[in-house]
C-alpha cells in the first residue's frame, strides 16, 4: 500500500498555538516524572516498608500501562471529535487523585486501585494526547513540534528521579507521593486547562481510500504496523530493563551498569534532534524498518560483546539514539500513511499493544534469561525478534 500525502487541518485563525507547545513540554516532563519515572525510584522502600513483594509492587504498576493501553483507545476518540483541553486536564485531575490512594494504600488492593486510576490518567497525559493535539495544530510540519516535546519529556527522569529520591531520604515514600501528587497538580492542571484552548481544526478528510478509520484499522498495513511496533516495543523495554542484569552478570558494578544506562537515556534525548533530517530522506516503510534493525543490530551486540566498558557504553547511548527515534517513528506513523483525519483514534489502536507490551516486558525478559542460561541469551533472542519486527514494518 502506498503512503498517501498527509492530511493538512485547516489552521486555527490565531495559527499555531505556541503556548499550548511549551505548557505540553512542561506537563510531559511533570506526568512523565511523577506518574512513572518516580515508582522505579521508590519502588524498594515501597517494599521496605510494607511488606509487600517486588513482584507485587511492580505487577501493580504494569497494570497501570495495560489500563493505559486500553484507555488510550478511548482517548483517542475523543480528541479526534474534541480536542486535548478536556481529556488532558481531566487526566491531569485524576492522576493527582491516583497518587493519593496510593501513597494512602493500606494494603495490596488499595495500592492496585491506585496504579489502576494512574493507568487511566496517563492514558490522557503522556505523549499520545500531546502528539494527537500537535499533529492536528501543526500538520503537516508536526515533525517539528513533536520533536520539541519528546526532547522535553526526555528530561522526565532527569528531573524527577533525583528529587523523588531527595524526597524519600526526608519523608519516606508515602508522604513524597502525596507532595508529588500536588507537584503534579499544581502544575499539570491550570497548564492544560488555561493553554489548550486554542480552536480545534477540523481535519481536512482522508483520500477516499482512506476515509473510513474502521477500514484503515482492519488494513493489513495496519495490522502490520501494530506487529511490527509491538515486537519493536518488547525488545526495546526488554533491553533497558536487562541492561543492568546483563552487565552484572558480566562482573560490572552496580553503579557501572546504572550510569551506562543513564548515558543511554541521554542518548534517546540527543536522538531526537536528527529525526527530522531522517524524516526528509527516507520513507515511512524504510525508515521505521531501518531504525528497527539498527536497534536490534546494537541488541545483539551487547549481547556478544563483554566489554570493555567503554564499547558498552558507546552501544548502550546508539541503542538509546534509536529508542528516541523510534519514539517519533510511531508519533508520525500514522499520518505518514493515511494522514491526520483520523489521528487520534487510529494512534490509541496502534498504541495499545505496544504500549502492554512494555508493561509485559520486565517479566518476560527475567523469565526467559533464567530459562536461556542467561542474559546474553536473552539479547540474541530480543536481537531476533527486532529482525522479524523489521520484517514487518516493510509490509506496512
Amino acid at each position: 500500500m502506498r503512503p498517501v500525502a498527509a492530511a493538512r487541518p485547516l489552521a486555527p485563525p490565531q495559527g499555531r498555538p505556541r503556548r499550548a507547545l511549551w505548557a505540553l513540554c512542561l506537563t510531559q516532563i511533570t506526568s512523565w516524572g511523577i506518574l512513572y519515572y518516580a515508582f522505579p525510584v521508590l519502588n524498594a522502600e515501597i517494599t521496605a516498608t510494607t511488606g509487600w513483594s517486588a513482584r507485587a509492587t511492580t505487577g501493580a504498576f504494569s497494570l497501570a500501562l495495560v489500563v493505559s493501553a486500553v484507555s488510550g483507545i478511548f482517548v483517542g476518540r475523543v480528541i479526534d471529535r474534541r480536542g486535548p483541553r478536556m481529556v488532558m486536564t481531566a487526566g491531569s485531575v485524576l492522576g493527582g487523585i491516583s497518587l493519593v490512594v496510593i501513597a494512602t494504600a493500606p494494603d495490596l488492593s488499595a495500592f492496585f486501585v491506585g496504579w489502576a486510576l494512574a493507568g487511566a490518567a496517563m492514558a490522557a497525559t503522556f505523549y499520545q494526547p500531546a502528539f494527537a493535539a500537535l499533529t492536528r495544530w501543526w500538520a503537516p510540519d508536526h515533525v517539528r513540534a513533536l520533536t520539541v516535546v519528546t526532547l522535553a519529556g526526555g528530561l522526565a527522569s532527569t528531573v524527577f528521579a533525583p528529587l523523588t529520591a531527595a524526597l524519600a531520604d526526608r519523608f519516606g515514600w508515602r508522604d513524597t507521593y502525596l507532595v508529588l501528587a500536588l507537584v503534579l497538580a499544581a502544575v499539570t492542571i491550570p497548564a492544560h486547562a488555561t493553554a489548550l484552548n486554542a480552536p480545534w481544526p477540523a481535519a481536512v478528510p482522508a483520500a477516499q481510500e482512506h476515509a473510513d478509520a474502521s477500514g484503515i484499522a482492519r488494513s493489513r498495513a495496519f495490522g502490520m504496523l501494530v506487529v511490527a511496533m509491538t515486537l519493536s516495543a518488547f525488545a526495546t523495554y526488554a533491553v533497558v530493563i536487562a541492561l543492568v542484569p546483563l552487565m552484572a552478570e558480566r562482573g560490572f558494578s552496580l553503579s557501572a551498569a546504572a550510569l551506562a544506562l543513564g548515558l543511554g537515556g541521554a542518548g534517546q534525548t540527543v536522538g531526537r534532534l536528527f529525526y527530522a533530517l531522517l524524516a526528509r530522506r527516507t520513507g515511512p516503510r524504510l525508515r521505521l524498518a531501518v531504525l528497527i534493525t539498527c536497534g536490534g543490530l546494537t541488541t545483539a551486540a551487547l549481547a556478544a560483546i563483554p566489554g570493555p566498558y567503554p564499547l558498552v557504553v558507546a552501544l548502550s547511548i546508539t541503542a538509546g539514539m534509536i529508542r528516541g527515534n523510534l519514539t517519533l517513528a510511531q508519533a508520525t506513523a500514522v499520518t505518514d500513511r493515511w494522514g491526520a483525519a483520523h489521528y487520534g483514534r487510529l494512534s490509541g489502536l496502534l498504541g495499545a499493544l505496544p504500549t502492554a507490551a512494555g508493561a509485559f516486558a520486565p517479566f518476560a525478559s527475567a523469565a526467559l534469561a533464567v530459562s536461556l542460561g542467561g542474559y546474553p541469551h536473552l539479547f540474541a533472542l530480543l536481537a531476533a525478534v527486532a529482525a522479524v519486527a523489521a520484517l514487518a514494518a516493510l509490509r506496512t
